[in-house]
């Protein structure tokens, strides 16, 4: 007779009886994944560039996302990142600069392997000439031109729907949050179902100080519409500790226990069995669903593209094409205290 402690694939009676057993690994341009024991393990793998975020990133995390939920011996998905932080954000060089090959990242915490880099640049000549054709949308974000909104939500949107594959996977994620957790990282993260974040980790959106506005729109369905307003009127950030207080994490351990504390949580999680696992989150997140999450994505990536095409934003690009990305980040930030890695406390 089973037991309930036993996977799906274990037990008399197993529907996966004699099966092959899916892929352990994986190798993505932008990120790893792996599968120990019960837990599958996405990794962001730009490390030299803080994790930023590429074309490629959403289609990595679906794929890999979609990979695990199949995967009948996976009963929870961790994400994390290598380096020395989680995600800066966007590769926003790629526009502000107006150079297609550089790269930076929103904010400001800026290699793949070989086989990385193919796998970017066969990605890259597949999007040459649709709406996701990097020059395309260069031009599209040209103060001297005319702006077509609708260019700029296909490309907004796909990102979107690939961070949104952590709310939408069947099986429970849970993101692990160190060093910095900026801009459109922030909107990978809050679509996770638990957060688990170092007590020094910067969180939050610094562009909405200027040419900016978070796409995924989640920040005030997961700390609600005063310290989301409170955050995103001032662009300023929060650490690991503040955002446990404020209920966004789960847990915010010290950075030297962060490992450790989010396997205690991942091992907790395991333990479950997967249709028990699939059956909570569904009741969950029809709550949250309900509240409006897909309104507020469509609304917070519209208004993401106006933020960047405004008299404002249209100065910042300028100035970042003129001194660099890095520079102009800098000058939107040191008025407020906080430019660079630092958290400010006001």
């Amino acid at each position: 007779m089973t037991s309930w402690t036993e996977g799906l694939t274990e037990g008399e009676g197993s529907p996966f009886a004699g099966r092959p057993t899916p892929v352990d690994s994986a190798d993505y341009p932008t990120l790893t994944y792996e599968v120990t024991g019960r837990i599958a393990r996405i990794t962001f793998n730009r490390p030299e560039r803080g994790n930023a975020i590429t074309p490629d990133t959403p289609l990595d995390l679906a794929h890999a996302v979609e990979r695990a939920d199949l995967d009948p011996r996976v009963h929870v998905i961790a994400v994390a990142g290598r380096g020395s932080g989680f995600c800066a954000g966007y590769d926003l060089a790629l526009f502000a600069e107006g150079d297609m090959g550089a790269s930076s990242a929103e904010g400001d915490m800026g290699a793949s392997s070989a086989e990385g880099d193919m796998g970017a640049a066969q990605a890259a000549d597949e999007r040459a000439g649709t709406v996701l054709d990097p020059v395309v949308q260069a031009r599209n974000h040209d103060p001297s031109g005319v702006w077509d909104p609708t260019l700029d939500y296909a490309m907004m949107s796909r990102f979107n729907r690939g961070f949104a594959s952590l709310l939408r996977a069947d099986k429970p994620t849970v993101v692990k949050l160190h060093g910095f957790c900026v801009g459109g990282g922030s909107d990978i993260a809050l679509f996770a179902d638990q957060i688990v974040a170092a007590a020094d980790t910067k969180i939050g959106y610094p562009p909405t100080r200027v040419w900016g506005i978070p796409a995924a729109g989640m920040w005030a369905h997961r700390v609600g519409d005063q310290r989301a307003k409170r955050l995103l009127f001032t662009g300023d950030t929060i650490t690991g500790a503040e955002a446990y207080e404020w209920g966004l994490a789960v847990d915010a351990p010290p950075p030297e226990d962060l490992d450790e504390r989010t396997e205690v949580l991942l091992e907790r999680i395991a333990r479950l069995p997967v249709n028990q696992l699939v059956l909570t989150k569904l009741a969950l997140n029809s709550a949250l669903l309900a509240q409006g999450v897909e309104t507020s994505g469509l609304v917070g990536t519209v208004f993401d593209g106006i933020a960047r095409h405004t008299r404002e934003g249209h100065a910042f690009a300028r100035r970042a094409a003129e001194a660099g990305f890095r520079q102009a980040v800098r000058e939107r930030d040191e008025p407020f205290g906080d430019a660079g890695r630092t958290v400010f406390r006001g």
